[in-house]
């Protein structure tokens, strides 16, 4: 039986032949001086879930003081978790979404922030056009909730970004934040996410493009279905394909960052509705990932955010997917 030396040997000298044998050789110093690029490669990051091509697109990442926000911990003691897992404070933070494409039908999963949060967001446009695909080609986008990082996106200037998509979103939501009246009786605080639903939604509800799903109801019917995980909003829903026997879930904000709630889920963030609703259906989701064992997929988890849950020595633990060359 070979040993890992054995076989590092052999794949050493395989790479030895390969390099003598090609027309390219790589100086040993360069010497050339260069500016520096300062931009990342287009963040987009493909997997296939049985049948349907599932593209992650980063609408990028930015910095957010979440030891602050998190809520049934003391920023101190978040500062720590953090620290321990390298992660700084400031943290980034993703904000991703997820392309799937079913062959006759392409469909979004959240739409990303836009120009509503900054120069380090609003990239998912840009993305999706160099992973291949463009807006306009888009049938449908689901909404997992209603929220500046996942409906800003879905408007620029006005104007549909997606024109000739379809909005699907939670009909708790569409009903809390496209009323008036709610936005009256709100804090003065939360009174721009209000008017952030209306801008966003409106162009959509104008051209007859806006549709509503039920809790647990499937958002496309035979396509892309739901879970009610309601307290982060009142209609926060995870959404899932299966093809081939195998499951993706995108939870949305089920999670805020890939390391806090993990080790404990009974704490949560400022910006939950109900606290303690958001704090059950965390852990409902967590042990439905563990016993399930299917892909995940979390709009604010380090991109590309595909990873699976398993159960650790604190409480549960996130498992980055392992990167793969190929789809």
């Amino acid at each position: 039986m070979l040993s890992r030396r054995d076989l590092l040997k052999s794949t050493l000298a395989a790479g030895a032949v390969g390099a003598i044998g090609s027309t390219v050789f790589v100086p040993l110093a360069a010497k050339a001086k260069a500016p520096l690029v300062g931009t990342q490669a287009p963040g987009y990051y493909r997997v296939m879930v049985g049948d349907v091509e599932v593209t992650a697109l980063s609408d990028g990442a930015a910095q957010f003081p979440i030891a602050d926000l998190y809520v049934n911990t003391t920023p101190e003691q978040a500062r720590l978790a953090l620290a321990n897992a390298f992660q700084g404070t400031p943290t980034y933070l993703s904000v991703n979404a997820y392309l799937l494409n079913f062959g006759d039908r392409l469909v979004l999963l959240d739409a990303g922030t836009s120009d509503l949060m900054g120069p380090a967001l609003g990239k998912l446009p840009a993305n999706m056009i160099a992973s291949g695909y463009h807006p306009d080609q888009v049938d449908d986008v689901v909404i997992t909730h209603i929220h500046p990082d996942h409906t800003g996106g879905l408007t620029l200037a006005g104007n549909k970004v997606f024109a000739n998509a379809t909005v699907h979103v939670p009909e708790a939501d569409a009903a809390f934040w496209l009323s008036a009246e709610n936005k009256a009786t709100a804090p003065e605080d939360a009174k721009a996410f209000f008017d952030q639903a209306v801008a966003a939604l409106t162009p959509y509800i104008d051209s007859g493009k806006l549709a509503k799903y039920a809790p647990d109801a499937p958002a496309i019917e035979g396509m892309v279905n739901t879970t009610f995980r309601p307290g982060h909003t009142p209609g926060h829903s995870a959404l899932w394909i299966e093809s081939k026997g195998e499951k993706f879930v995108y939870w949305g904000d089920i999670t805020h960052g890939d390391v806090v709630q993990f080790d404990d889920p009974n704490i949560a963030i400022a910006f939950d509705g109900d606290t303690n609703m958001a704090i059950k259906s965390r852990e409902a989701a967590f042990a439905e990932a563990v016993q399930e064992k299917y892909l995940v997929a979390g709009c604010h988890v380090a991109f590309p955010g595909f990873g699976h849950v398993r159960e650790d020595a604190t409480m549960y633990d996130w498992v980055p997917m392992n990167y793969r060359a190929d789809i």
